[in-house]
Parts: C-alpha cells; sequence; structure tokens
C-alpha cells in the first residue's frame, strides 16, 4: 500500500490543523465553562460551537467524513483518517467540523439505507447541523455485547410500529439539538438469530419516550451531548420510520461499524498524539533529584514505548482503512476487529503514562487527562468490548487453518 497522502488530502491537513491551532485550542477553557453547567444537569447549548460551526463550514471543513461528493467531501477512508486524528486532539472538537460520532455514524446509516423521505426529514438537517442525532442499541437488562440479546420490542400494528423496551449509554441523549433516534430492537422474533432486529427513528418528543437518567462517565459529563438511559412505553411511529425492513438492522449496524470505527481509532490517536506532547513538555520542564526529569532512563524508555505504540497504531488502522477501502468492510474484518482493540489500550496506556509523569496534577481537572483516561478506558466497551473483537480475530484465524471436511463427513 501507498502511505503518501493524495494532494488533496495534504491540503486538507494543513487547512484543519491551521483551524484547529488557531480557532479550536485556544477556546478549551472557554468551552469548559459554558459547559459547566452540567455537572448540575444544565445541558444548555455552548454559543463557541456555533461560532466554530460557521467558520468551519466557511472554510469548506464540513461533512468531511462523508464520502458521497455530493453532501460530503467525498473522502475516501484513507483520505479522511489524518483529518479525524487531527480533531482528536480535542474530544468536542470533532462538532464543529460536523463529524462528530454517533452523528457521523446516523448520517452514514440514512445515506446508505434511508428512504427519500427519512433523507429529507432527518438526513439533511443533520448534515447542515441544525439538529444532532442518537443510537439506542445498548440495554441494561441483557449482555448487549451480543447484540443478538436485544429485547427491545418494534411491534406491527397496522401502519405503525409500537415500541416497547430500555437503551442505556446512548450519546447525544441530553443534547439540546437531539433530533432523532435510532432505535435497534426486535421485528421479528422466530425470525433467524441475526434476521430478528430492526432499525426505526423516533423523534424524542413522541409520546411514551422518556430519558429517565443522565450516565456520567467516571464521573464526567461530556457536555453538550452527555449519555442517558431511555425508556420507550409504548411507543408509536408510523411504519415508514423503519429502516430498510424489518430483519435488517443487523446489516445496518455492519453497514455503519466500520468507517466509524475506523474515525474512534484516528481521533484516539490524535488524543494520544496531544497526551505524548504534554508527557513531554513536563518531563523537560521539571527538575527532579539533581536533574531534568527527562534525562532519567525509567522515564526516556517509556515515552519510547509510548512513541512506538502510537505509531504502529496509527499504521494498522491506515491499513484498515486501505483495505476498506478496495474491498468494503469484509475484506477488513480482522482489521476493523484488530484496531477497536488495539488503539484504546494504546490509548489508555499513554494517557496513564502522562498522568504518572505530572504526579498529582495528572489527576486534577488542570491539564485534561483524567477526564481523557476516562473516555479511554470507555473506548475499551464502546462498539463491543475488547472480548468480543478477540473472539472474532481468532476465529478469523482459526478458519485459516482447520483442514477442509471430507467428503460424507
Amino acid at each position: 500500500m501507498d502511505f503518501e497522502h493524495t494532494a488533496r488530502t495534504a491540503d486538507l491537513i494543513e487547512r484543519v490543523s491551521a483551524f484547529m491551532a488557531e480557532h479550536v485550542l485556544p477556546n478549551e477553557g472557554r468551552f469548559e465553562a459554558e459547559v459547566a453547567g452540567a455537572a448540575t444537569g444544565d445541558f444548555s447549548w455552548p454559543p463557541l460551537l456555533d461560532e466554530l460551526k460557521l467558520k468551519a463550514r466557511a472554510a469548506g471543513l464540513w461533512n468531511l467524513f462523508l464520502p458521497d461528493p455530493e453532501h460530503g467531501a467525498g473522502l475516501s477512508n484513507s483520505e479522511y483518517a489524518p483529518l479525524a486524528e487531527i480533531m482528536g486532539q480535542v474530544y468536542w472538537a470533532s462538532e464543529a467540523f460536523n463529524c462528530n460520532a454517533p452523528d457521523t455514524g446516523n448520517m452514514e446509516v440514512l445515506h446508505m439505507y434511508g428512504s427519500s423521505e427519512q433523507q429529507r426529514r432527518w438526513l439533511l438537517p443533520l448534515l447542515a447541523g441544525e439538529i444532532r442525532s442518537a443510537f439506542c442499541m445498548t440495554e441494561p437488562d441483557v449482555a448487549s455485547s451480543d447484540a443478538t440479546n436485544i429485547a427491545t420490542s418494534i411491534r406491527r400494528d397496522g401502519d405503525s410500529y409500537v415500541i416497547n423496551g430500555r437503551k442505556w449509554w446512548t450519546t447525544n441523549g441530553m443534547h439540546p439539538k437531539l433530533g432523532i433516534l435510532i432505535v435497534m430492537g426486535v421485528t421479528n422474533p422466530d425470525g433467524p438469530r441475526h434476521a430478528r432486529h430492526g432499525q426505526i427513528l423516533v423523534e424524542p418528543q413522541t409520546p411514551g419516550v422518556r430519558i429517565v437518567r443522565h450516565l456520567p462517565v467516571f464521573g464526567y459529563h461530556e457536555a453538550p451531548a452527555g449519555h442517558v438511559e431511555v425508556s420507550f412505553t409504548d411507543v408509536r411511529v408510523p411504519a415508514d420510520q423503519l429502516i430498510l425492513g424489518e430483519g435488517r438492522g443487523f446489516e445496518i449496524a455492519q453497514g455503519r461499524l466500520g468507517p466509524g470505527r475506523v474515525h474512534h481509532c484516528m481521533r484516539s490517536i490524535g488524543a494520544a498524539e496531544r497526551a505524548l506532547e504534554q508527557m513531554c513538555r513536563r518531563l523537560l520542564s521539571r527538575q527532579a533529584f539533581g536533574g531534568a526529569i527527562a534525562d532519567q532512563s525509567i522515564w526516556q524508555q517509556r515515552v519510547a514505548e509510548c512513541r512506538t505504540q502510537i505509531d504502529m497504531c496509527r499504521l494498522l488502522v491506515y491499513r484498515t482503512a486501505w483495505l476498506m477501502d478496495r474491498g468494503g468492510n469484509k475484506a477488513a474484518r480482522t482489521e476493523i476487529a484488530s484496531i477497536k482493540v488495539a488503539v484504546p489500550r494504546m490509548l489508555q496506556h499513554v494517557v496513564d503514562t502522562a498522568i504518572q509523569a505530572f504526579g498529582g496534577a495528572g489527576v486534577t481537572d488542570d491539564f485534561g487527562l483524567a477526564a481523557l483516561y476516562a473516555r479511554a478506558r470507555t473506548m475499551r466497551l464502546v462498539d463491543g468490548p475488547d472480548e468480543v473483537h478477540n473472539r472474532d480475530i481468532a476465529r478469523l484465524e482459526f478458519r485459516k487453518y482447520k483442514p477442509p471436511r471430507s467428503a460424507g463427513s
């Protein structure tokens, strides 16, 4: 594979980096001040994001994630990957470019599988940044790491579907601009194991939809998006809000997860790079036991390990994106699972090492490392825990070496 960026990608890398340096990084303190009310339940919209969105859109740095040139930038996975890394330096920066999860995945679902009416009502406002969306999949009452356990009922009743169930860890659930939910549940209870589920669009103001509670991550609120538990009690929605058809929920989920994992992983690599930079600057600026801490061999070893791990993960994600661009998600099935295991573990290690370098300051909110550690640890659960992905990787590896079945066996 060729690791050289295309001319267009190189130009976008320069422009996105400049935007981050000029508009995002200097405003981190302002953003934190504007969302501070989330600690007491006030998820008010931060005005800074509106300002940044206007600037990003005017600069042509908008919907960069979407490969469709009509509605997005028309970039491949390989072309978008380095841009996601740059945005990942600041956890909320992606929204300024309308490239934030879970909206990117939900927009991809509507773009690939939505009807023309579904696209008109929800995709176009999402692409314009007018509303935000949420994906309701994980459930508190079942082991959702096996997605076939998902039990929320989506039952046909005349020209409607009636939804009953509970979801949690629904990101964007507290977002002031939340405009649509995509809910996964059982549409065909007697169907084959992977053809029982469907995905349906539900507006959050529909009767029977209730936000049960906000779920902080290790005490952090991640405003303005937030994560929530939400209940659905006899929620009735028109039948034309079902996406693609009954029993096709897993097909839709697989279509959205490949690109989404590349995005997540590259943002995580951007966060790891920034944590490593903070670590190095701290070690160079501090003296202990008669010399610079950076001169101690233990810290040289730790920094070297972090550098190596980051670069290895970046190359693995680039290879994954390259394979996906050439053969789709199926061609990169092992690699998609591998990056989902390797990158969050790497990020957790790098941030943990940075915290150690900062000492007591590392566990405060002064440098952002404690919040980053919380997000890094959570990433090992998001879109499936490590164990599920390792299981898939091992099965695909064993499949290469299984002896062929003999005739009649």
